[in-house]
């Protein structure tokens, strides 16, 4: 069904190192299989203290009254 990177980084990696260029305290993603990814990205750079990976629905959900 999936097929691992054969060359270069993986993805996850590369789309993590891209988000956390901008310091983000929270990355939000709307697809769970990207939500997956970009958690394991962060834990993999060391960053989960800092950096919180989260469904767009929930944080629409904080926001509502």
């Amino acid at each position: 069904m999936f097929m691992e990177e054969k060359a270069g980084k993986r993805v996850n990696i590369e789309r993590t190192e891209e988000a956390l260029q901008l310091d983000p305290g929270t990355i939000a993603a709307a697809c769970p299989f990207c939500m997956t990814m970009l958690t394991d990205g962060v834990k993999a750079k060391d960053a989960d203290e800092k950096v919180q990976v989260r469904d767009v629905a929930e944080i629409l959900a904080d926001a509502l009254p």
